[in-house]
């Protein structure tokens, strides 16, 4: 152990504490969070959705208005006022939402791509806990173009923005501000008829202030555990519960330095059907991903394998089932822990050319009975080369116990990349307590994990721990972990980024609001110790301590930061970083540093820089990042990253360049044009990806992709030559009974 690093890092925990101590006793402290509630009704009366709130529905409606801030200042006073209109039938839970704004000129409403992100509108966004358990649940959302935008809670601290459901929202700005009406159909819900309360939330950002409110919050955070609650829901219905979504993909793939032509006609069919209004079984026929969205570019200088988050809506649907331990391997931006029982990127997707696999059928069954969530996963995958079609099996069960944690068991049968009989049992406990004090959470997890090879005999399993003691968005919160992987722990439908590694570690963080600085509204820091051995010898894997220093945000949102860097990695063989550039076996520390300098997204024009300096091994590197982001209206989109890393060793010197392009346009709400052009100088491949959409409802959409590959050794647009291209129509349409 490096007790040096270590104590510099309880060091710096004990005086950032007493720092916040002292400058907490002058800001107050947050209460005890008191639920808040309301009573709904229901109506026979259906909306017109048209961002006019002039239908006798809402009259009949229960009124909220009794909004508070989160950000800038908590359970502050809101800059502008917002009505909400609740109300039910038995079908649909309908939303009228009217945000006042004194200035709508100010009012932001720059996105009209279905799918995007909204985050840095204007938005107004309802969270459904229809099971009223205060860990997962439904949110819908949307800004002043009528936007959809969703995802589910799969725990208080795990939202998936990638789950889509079928509802519908529209939305107008006025002289007053701007409009939204909801209808959100029970058939896209799982719930508990059992119950009449549901958990139950609202909450709206103003971009120009860089402003959130809520109904109910606590600590600044809104999610499962905070939420408020509605009671009266009753005799609502899920019709038959039966969705059939038939699809039609026509595509051509071209093999140019092979100079092979693949076309193909490929009909597919999902069927979902809800057995139970919270047990749903589903059913895929040859299923096609081909307009799903492409993977970014990542080059790996690490020894330890890479991870891409899941994007295929087969896969996310009821994610929140499946997560084991502390991660769900579903998120989008991240991927599987360090060692998970269960990544889906490992079904339909050649691991040597990641091109898609057939899924000839798939099932599924998730849902929830009581305090049991339950999931089974089966997939036939079809052949790749020198391999016939393996079957899967994916089957998880937690049940909650205490107020907000559970417990769990999972096993995975199967490797659908080789005929090797592979077999992973595993539990888990999740404990959770947001109410631990009255500015406090404490959470913590135990995960144990048992692989069966044949072939393989030895230390094949995985186990780890964590706590965290976290004061959410505002103070300071502490964590520790520790992590086991054996040498022969093989998930094969998991992921295992290091084997034969014990692996401690430590973090801190915290963050504090300034009180009336015209600039500044809080700063933030950032500490994380950690350290990988070996098992077998004992030895130093890898050691760092990253610390960032100082993060200052201000209130429009802009951001400059500065990290310090330290550390050490131990090579038991030579390490081959670039072709021709070896780095000897031995022992590096190296220092580096990194500042940056961010933008908010929310100005028409948003440029990002960074420069990270420093040692690397037994060198130096330095590294260069550009973002520009420019958005002149609601219809036109670039987005410009370019990264250089100039690394210089002994063995030799290499330099990456990486360029991505999203240049988009929206025609409106419903047409939309979408383009990623990416480049990396060290694969010499230039990529094109090319999707045009038609949605012009929730649950029917049209695409025609094109992908277009290029050989550039030369340089990004020099000396092209064209490797392979793909043409897809595909045109998918829900019917909901």
């Amino acid at each position: 152990m490096n007790f040096k690093f270590l104590y510099r890092f309880v060091s710096l925990a004990a005086l950032s504490s007493s720092l916040y101590a002292q400058a907490s006793s002058t800001v107050g402290v947050t209460q005890n969070f008191e639920r808040t509630q309301t009573q709904i009704n229901s109506t026979t009366l259906t909306p017109v959705l048209d961002g006019v709130l002039d239908d006798e529905i809402w009259q009949q409606a229960t009124l909220i208005s009794d909004f508070h801030q989160t950000n800038p200042v908590d359970h502050g006073i809101p800059s502008q006022q917002t009505e909400i209109f609740v109300t039910y039938s038995e079908t649909y839970f309908y939303i009228g939402a009217r945000m006042f704004d004194s200035d709508p000129s100010q009012i932001s409403a720059r996105q009209l791509i279905q799918g995007q992100s909204i985050n840095f509108d204007d938005t107004i966004g309802v969270f459904l806990d229809s099971f009223n358990n205060s860990r997962t649940g439904f949110y819908f959302s949307t800004n002043p173009n009528g936007v959809r935008s969703e995802g589910v809670w799969e725990a208080a601290s795990r939202f998936n923005s990638d789950w889509s459901g079928i509802w519908q929202v529209e939305s107008r700005l006025d002289e007053q501000g701007w409009v939204a009406e909801f209808a959100i159909p029970f058939t896209t819900l799982n719930f508990d008829p059992a119950t009449d309360q549901w958990g139950f939330n609202l909450v709206r950002s103003k971009a120009s202030t860089n402003e959130d409110i809520a109904w109910s919050s606590f600590n600044r955070s809104t999610n499962p555990s905070t939420a408020g609650q509605v009671s009266g829901i009753r005799d609502i219905r899920q019709g038959l519960g039966l969705d059939i979504v038939p699809s039609v993909t026509v595509a051509s793939k071209d093999d140019y330095i092979a100079d092979t032509t693949d076309p193909r006609f490929d009909p597919s069919l999902d069927v979902f059907y809800k057995f139970t209004p919270n047990l749903t079984g589903a059913l895929t026929l040859n299923t096609d991903f081909s307009a799903t969205e492409v993977d970014d570019v990542q080059v790996n200088l690490t020894r330890f394998s890479l991870s891409f988050p899941e994007k295929r809506d087969f896969f996310l649907q009821d994610s929140e089932i499946f997560g084991f331990g502390t991660t769900t391997g579903f998120r989008r931006g991240g991927g599987p822990s360090d060692a998970d029982p269960f990544y889906s990127r490992r079904i339909g997707l050649d691991p040597k050319t990641g091109q898609p696999v057939d899924i000839d059928v798939g099932g599924k069954l998730a849902g929830r009975i009581g305090d049991y969530s339950l999931g089974v996963l089966a997939v036939q995958q079809g052949d790749i080369t020198g391999l016939d079609g393996q079957n899967v099996l994916i089957a998880r069960a937690t049940r909650n116990i205490l107020a907000e944690s559970r417990i769990g068991f999972i096993v995975t049968e199967g490797d659908p990349n080789s005929e090797t009989d592979n077999t992973v049992v595993g539990t888990d406990f999740s404990y959770r307590n947001t109410r631990f004090s009255d500015s406090h959470s404490l959470t913590g997890a135990l995960s144990y994990q048992q692989t069966d090879t044949d072939g393989l005999d030895g230390d094949d399993k995985s186990y780890n721990a964590s706590i965290n003691l976290s004061t959410q968005n505002t103070g300071f919160s502490y964590g520790a972990s520790y992590l086991y992987v054996g040498d022969e722990y093989n998930p094969a439908l998991g992921f295992a980024r290091r084997k034969g590694i014990e692996q401690g570690g430590l973090t801190m963080n915290g963050r504090y609001f300034l009180r009336n600085n015209p600039l500044v509204r809080n700063l933030f820091t950032f500490a994380r110790f950690s350290r990988t051995e070996t098992l077998d010898t004992k030895k130093l894997q890898s050691e760092a301590f990253n610390w960032r220093v100082i993060n200052i945000q201000t209130h429009s949102g802009d951001s400059l930061s500065f990290q310090w860097n330290n550390e050490t990695e131990g090579l038991e063989q030579n390490f081959q970083i670039r072709p021709g550039v070896v780095i000897p076996k031995g022992e590096y520390t190296f220092d580096s540093y990194e500042v940056s300098f961010n933008t908010t997204n929310q100005r028409r024009f948003s440029p990002d820089l960074s420069y990270e300096w420093g040692e690397f091994y037994d060198g130096n590197t330095e590294q260069y990042d550009l973002g520009v982001n420019w958005r002149p209206n609601e219809h036109v989109l670039l987005d410009l990253s370019y990264r250089v890393r100039n690394t210089e060793l002994p063995g030799g010197d290499f330099t990456i360049r990486q360029i991505s392009l999203d240049a988009n346009y929206a025609f409106n709400v419903r047409w939309s044009w979408v383009n990623l052009l990416q480049y990396v100088n060290s694969s010499g491949n230039l990529g094109i990806n090319s999707r045009l959409r038609w949605s012009p409802r929730a649950g029917e959409d049209f695409f025609f992709v094109v992908n277009y590959n290029f050989d550039s050794m030369e340089g990004a647009f020099e000396g092209l030559n064209s490797k392979s291209s793909e043409i897809v129509l595909k045109y998918t349409r829900n019917f909901r009974f």
